[in-house]
């Protein structure tokens, strides 16, 4: 972790740089990669809000980690799934033995992750998936040494065994989704004018009130600034869409005709109002987000 001050101008280059890093702690603390994107941004809001009060900081990084650490320990709270249990102070195991576990711990899926408690799945992301320090993770929770090792040492424990269950049983990845058909009809239609090049049936769709989320680079609300949206892509010739599921949600998932792969590049969701177009979130500008996401084709 860089030790680099963070004064009042220089927090939103910072949060720039740390959005990747920040994202990948929250989507795997709350199971989503699109939740984790929105406590990132809560997460910015708080900070921007709070940085006048508390100055110029001798460790950005760490401040923001512990903003977004709390963020997303408010969330979780909100969803009443995880009862909050404080780091207990205990013995763990040498070294060694934990060092045996870390692998699993960094390669779980998001899924994965969600089965172990709030505590220990924090830990375990902060050492283990971010690969930060001991003493560090100490100082963005707030807590001590032994409890940080010993919520590590348990989470880790709880992976392993999460994985020789699954080598067993041959869990799915994910369960199958099955959202509304109307919604995936309108995906269809969205995606067929898309490949089309229809993009004056596009503007079409958009409802009067329209709200879009490119997200990490603006947003903008209203028919007709929205539309400006489609004539950037329009320029765009080297990308096709197709429908299928982010996450269990229905998506619209987009590739690149200029590469010889079929990796989805990034998603776009959108939501309806009697057949047209009312939020889209697009995340052509946010490629972080596809680091532990689990798409399907439809």
């Amino acid at each position: 972790m860089t030790t680099e001050s963070a004064a009042p101008e220089a927090l939103p280059q910072l949060m720039e740089r740390l959005r990747p890093r920040l994202h990948r702690y929250c989507a795997r603390m709350l199971g989503s990669v699109f939740d984790g994107e929105d406590i990132v941004q809560e997460a910015f809001a708080k900070a921007l809000e709070a940085q006048p009060a508390a100055g110029s900081l001798q460790n950005g990084e760490r401040w923001l980690f512990t903003v977004a650490h709390n963020t997303a320990l408010d969330a979780l709270r909100q969803r009443k799934r995880h009862a909050e249990v404080p780091l207990d102070d205990v013995d763990v195991p040498p070294a060694s033995a934990a060092e045996a576990e870390a692998w699993i711990a960094a390669t779980a899926s998001l899924a994965t992750l969600m089965q172990l408690p709030v505590i220990q799945r924090s830990a375990v992301v902060m050492l283990d998936v971010l690969e930060y320090s001991l003493a560090e993770t100490v100082e963005i929770f707030g807590s001590t040494l032994p409890a940080v090792k010993a919520a590590a040492h348990r989470g880790r424990q709880r992976l392993q065994l999460l994985a020789a269950q699954r080598g067993a049983t041959q869990e799915p990845a994910h369960a199958d989704a099955t959202p509304h058909e109307q919604s995936l009809a309108l995906l269809r239609s969205y995606a067929d004018a898309f490949n089309a090049r229809d993009f004056d049936k596009l503007r079409s769709l958009l409802a009067d009130d329209v709200k879009l989320d490119l997200v990490n680079r603006t947003r903008l609300a209203g028919s007709k600034d929205v539309a400006v949206y489609f004539t950037r892509y329009s320029a765009r010739h080297d990308l096709r869409v197709a429908v299928g599921f982010a996450e269990a949600r229905p998506a619209l998932l987009f590739f690149t005709t200029l590469e010889r792969t079929d990796a989805v590049k990034y998603v776009v969701l959108l939501e309806w109002s009697d057949g047209r177009i009312r939020v889209i979130r697009d995340f052509h500008y946010a490629d972080y987000i596809m680091d532990g996401i689990v798409t399907r084709l439809l």
